[in-house]
């Protein structure tokens, strides 16, 4: 179709990882590897949460809630990402195009603020452990999850519709491997400054919300374990929020060099290698670390393990 004197851009090219055909299935082989143990881990937690009553309490009912998170958001690019690696056409309709970058806002800002809940539950857990149950109720932690639902509803809808008014008709090649804000903005030939802002404010509501919420949940958390006598009591109180923490520092480490460095530094190689971290290597590492370092899970899975021997 033509428009004016541009023609309108009914498909995008997505450029990839790399250029060079001798990497290509390499990367393949690597990336199957990192979506099959995101597949098995974060659904192996889903189901053991599930299936093991000691698990039945608030903090694992937002770790399942993180774990399908991260289990969707990393299915939302890896599919169409290893096809890429061995398609000679890397193209993406239009539409999967907004329906891809929809969902990566959506699963992104339910992580941000899942991790932000989830440093609350450990605030209450700690700083006020008599009133903890009547406080972290089943029927409020339905309402933080489907509140955290609503809100990257609500974001990725207004993002996407502002990304996707835009006019894209110098070139339709993605200078990356999904369908993401910075490269769809470099490529549009509208005056994108009104989407820049609006862009901007989401993020900055979104994750500084979240990151403040986080920072002052640990600030009592760090002040009562501090008061608390004994060694041994300040250890097994801490070692509640490492996991946590360490998923909170990768991250919103990553978001917040992804969209808050200084436009003079960007670099859309960096990019890219920023965003395969948080959109792929992230939702593989949590289900680790948080299995690794919980003594609680280690022990639901080693009676899994167990009673599935036990029957074989």
């Amino acid at each position: 179709m033509e428009e004016g004197n541009h023609s309108v851009v009914t498909e995008f090219i997505l450029s990839g990882l790399t250029d060079r055909p001798e990497l290509q299935v390499p990367l393949f082989a690597l990336f199957l590897l990192i979506y099959v143990i995101t597949l098995v881990g974060n659904g192996g937690m889903v189901l053991l949460i599930i299936i093991d009553p000691r698990l039945h309490n608030p903090m694992y009912f937002f770790l399942s809630s993180l774990s399908l998170c991260d289990l969707c958001y990393s299915s939302v690019i890896s599919p169409k990402m290893l096809m890429n690696f061995l398609a000679k056409w890397q193209s993406i309709s239009y539409t999967a195009c907004a329906m891809q970058m929809y969902f990566v806002i959506f699963f992104q800002d339910i992580e941000c603020l899942l991790l932000a809940v989830m440093a609350y539950d450990r605030y209450v857990a700690i700083c006020n452990p008599l009133g903890y149950r009547v406080t972290m109720s089943r029927q409020r932690c339905n309402q933080l999850v489907a509140g955290v639902y609503v809100v990257g509803l609500v974001d990725s809808s207004i993002l996407t519709c502002f990304t996707f008014q835009l006019s894209f008709c110098s070139s339709n090649i993605i200078n990356h491997f999904c369908c993401d804000i910075p490269p769809l903005l470099a490529l549009s030939c509208s005056d994108t400054r009104v989407s820049e802002i609006v862009i901007f404010a989401s993020m900055c509501y979104i994750v500084v919300s979240s990151v403040v919420t986080v920072l002052l949940s640990y600030v009592y958390i760090i002040f009562t374990i501090l008061q608390i006598r004994s060694a041994e009591g300040r250890r097994k109180a801490f070692s509640t929020c490492t996991c946590h923490l360490i998923a909170v520092v990768m991250f919103h480490g990553t978001l917040l060099f992804m969209y808050f460095r200084p436009s003079s530094s960007y670099s859309m190689d960096t990019d890219k290698i920023a965003s395969v971290f948080y959109t792929l290597v992230i939702p593989m590492l949590n289900p680790l670390i948080y299995s690794l370092r919980n003594t609680e899970v280690k022990s639901a899975v080693s009676k899994v393990m167990n009673k599935l021997l036990t029957n074989s």
